[in-house]
């Protein structure tokens, strides 16, 4: 059997209030030990499936792009809805990689600046693919 994902973990300067953002974002829980100003804080999904994010608190600022990030698909709403609605909670559009015939992504990022997808839902996708058919 393969190994799961247990953590997805950000180095941040500000671990509670990251977490808050990405905990708005994905609907994951706070850990109940979590405060403001503790050097690690944590998220926890409700499916357990999903790996857990954890905060770390580090001292220098991140100065070069990801190497590696996360995509998201929304589920119940569309791509643009989904970057407005993670737009108004405090990421940043880095590069719009969106096209006028509905394909493409966005990449945001957070309010610490790690870089982040947001790609077309499973139903626009579905119905792309349809219109592109005779």
């Amino acid at each position: 059997m393969y190994p799961r994902i247990r953590n997805i973990s950000f180095d941040c300067h500000d671990t509670y209030s990251l977490a808050g953002f990405w905990s708005a974002v994905l609907g994951y829980a706070r850990h109940s030990e979590d405060v403001p100003g503790d050097p690690e804080a944590a998220l926890l999904p409700q499916d357990e499936t999903m790996p857990n994010l954890f905060f770390q608190q580090v001292p220098e600022d991140k100065v070069t792009k990801n190497r590696q990030h996360i995509c998201l698909e929304p589920v119940d709403r569309t791509r643009d809805d989904e970057i407005e609605r993670v737009l108004d909670l405090g990421a940043t559009m880095v590069v719009d990689r969106r096209r006028a015939d509905g394909t493409g992504w966005a990449v945001l990022a957070d309010p610490e600046g790690n870089e982040f997808c947001v790609v077309r839902s499973a139903g626009e996708r579905v119905a792309t693919t349809l219109e592109d058919q005779p």
